[in-house]
């Protein structure tokens, strides 16, 4: 039998991971429940090569997903079943991926799988944190309630990627259009001008052989550059995956003016929405937390969320230890500490979720007023510079000349 690795959530909230043989991944998540635990990854434990050669299969959108859910979400409310609402989105479907999916889907419910072990079947196509909310969801018996409010979640972190992403439009192409002007003034305009100073007799102004010397690079290793630049990106990367780097690069992210506090803000957001949906689909509080914690990219805060954990543990609640621990802006942990206090903590957390989706827009488009004018400036202070270095050639030749 294939051997698996796993990573799940003990009852208490303490996270467990190991490796086990199982006939395939359904088999596993079914042994992992009947033992107490709640499954958020589970993978094959493959050597390096074992998939080459094999179809490379085309995997689900966060977009898609969202729309999957939300149609299911109606359907079921609807008073469809399960195996019938999945028939219908097969037969509205045109894409062959979405086809094969919701297929799969219908046959293993068919064959007697739970809806989330279906899901679990589905080779990494889903999210464990969706996975773990349908699970809930079938044992409470409101699946549709539950598939509703993540049609709602993934709707409001799609939503709030798009504003993030969309807002980035403008400040990418002005930096594009930039680097290329000053790449073609380089390669194109400069070596113009350099064929009139070769008769000059004297060496040319510093600042003119720099630029000269650029526009020669540009012009005759631009393959080296590509290929240079490919590699920086790729030790950049994995320079990055080394855990104690990672933290001390998520640690000094933080500190950075502006774009620390727009990361503090989306990760705010992120993890209350997350948290908040959760809870509501009636996840302890502990469990819900861990299994929260893993939509926070951020290191820093992320380990920060683990002490907190501890101290829940212990009986010590949520908002005390995140106030001790700074984990969050004030105002959020405010909110929370008020929350937990009267009994509505899944109603504040979706609160302040929607309050920093609101700072988060507010923080982009701040940032994105400050640098368009520094993007403007700087292509200008680098163009200028170019044109003075050939005008202090010229002025150099006007020497010689009288």
């Amino acid at each position: 039998m294939p051997k698996f690795f796993y990573k799940a959530v003990k009852l208490d909230g303490e996270a467990v991971e190991g490796e086990l043989e199982a006939v395939d991944e359904a088999a596993l998540v079914r042994r992992l429940q009947g033992e107490g635990l709640i499954p958020i990854e589970t993978r094959t434990s493959k050597g390096l090569l074992a998939g080459l050669g094999q179809p490379r299969v085309k995997r689900l959108t966060q977009k898609e997903i969202g729309i999957l859910t939300r149609e299911l979400a109606t359907l079921l409310e609807a008073g469809m079943t399960l195996d019938r609402s999945l028939q219908i989105l097969v037969d509205l479907t045109g894409e062959a991926h979405l086809v094969r999916v919701l297929s799969d889907l219908q046959e293993r419910i068919r064959g007697g799988a739970t809806f989330s072990t279906a899901l679990e079947a589905q080779d990494g196509q889903f999210p464990k944190l969706y996975i773990n909310m349908v699970r809930a969801g079938e044992a409470s018996g409101a699946l549709d309630q539950v598939l509703d409010r993540l049609a709602d979640y993934l709707e409001r972190v799609a939503e709030l990627r798009q504003t993030v992403t969309s807002a980035l439009v403008y400040p990418s192409i002005l930096l594009v259009v930039a680097g290329l002007s000053v790449i073609m003034l380089l390669v194109f305009v400069v070596p113009q001008f350099t064929i009139l100073f070769e008769d000059m007799g004297e060496a040319l102004p510093l600042p003119t052989r720099i630029v000269v010397a650029a526009g020669d690079l540009f012009r005759n290793y631009w393959w080296a550059m590509l290929c240079g630049i490919a590699l920086i990106a790729v030790l950049l990367e994995r320079w990055l995956q080394n855990p104690e780097v990672r933290n001390r690069v998520d640690h000094k992210l933080l500190d950075l003016p502006l774009f620390g506090d727009l990361i503090w803000k989306m990760e705010t957001s992120r993890l209350c929405h997350t948290l908040a949906t959760l809870l509501r689909n009636g996840l302890p509080l502990l469990s819900a937390l861990t299994l929260a914690k893993e939509v926070v990219s951020n290191r820093k805060l992320s380990g920060l969320l683990n002490e907190a954990g501890e101290d829940l543990k212990h009986g010590r609640g949520l908002a005390g230890p995140m106030v001790r621990l700074q984990v969050l802006p004030d105002l959020a942990l405010q909110m929370i500490r008020v929350g937990e206090e009267s009994g509505s903590l899944d109603a504040m957390l979706a609160k302040v979720a929607m309050i920093y989706d609101r700072e988060t827009r507010n923080s982009v488009q701040s940032l994105l007023t400050l640098l368009e004018p520094v993007l403007i400036i700087g292509l200008g202070v680098i163009v200028a510079g170019i044109i003075i270095s050939i005008l202090m050639a010229i002025l150099g030749a006007n020497e010689l000349v009288f």
